[in-house]
């Protein structure tokens, strides 16, 4: 690096990356999943987008253009409001969360049908959009009971029954 700040790609910031090692997508979780199939639908949706990119650029479909500034505003919505506020879409239009969820699984649909994985990633998502984020229940259970909620909440849905 140039000005010495980093001692490797690694300890840059990222939301998403090509791997310098694999021939894989590295994606920073958007939140601490709780639970292990919540885990799955996020594989599911990354894998589906992954894929749904690599079908249009070898269709020849340009790549969207979207300002930075448009995607820090967006991810600083989403950590601040989460499922229950409006979220910013494609087109920097705030919408419902259910809506720019509903248009994404249909944008990815095909790739999610090529895996096997539409059913259980649209069960999860409805599941996700009635209960709430690991971060909402944890929110919910401090609120119930303070720190020893929170500590029953994640160790009865992370750990093996």
């Amino acid at each position: 690096m140039p000005a010495g700040a980093a001692l490797d790609s690694g300890q840059l910031y990222w939301h998403a990356r090509l791997s310098e090692r694999y021939p894989t997508v590295e994606v920073r979780c958007p939140d601490v999943q709780l639970r292990a199939d919540d885990a799955v639908m996020l594989a599911g949706i990354v894998r589906a987008l992954v894929a749904t990119a690599i079908r249009e650029q070898k269709d020849g479909r340009p790549a969207p253009e979207c300002p930075e500034e448009l995607l820090h505003a967006a991810t600083w919505r989403a950590a601040r409001d989460g499922l229950t506020g409006a979220l910013v879409d494609p087109a920097g239009e705030l919408r419902a969360c259910g809506d720019v969820l509903s248009d994404l699984t249909r944008h990815i649909g095909p790739a999610l049908e090529a895996n096997g994985d539409t059913r259980e990633v649209n069960s999860l998502l409805h599941r996700l959009l009635r209960q709430g984020t690991g971060a909402d229940r944890q929110l919910q259970a401090f609120a119930e009971g303070g720190i020893p909620a929170v500590l029953d909440l994640i160790t009865s849905q992370s750990l093996p029954a």
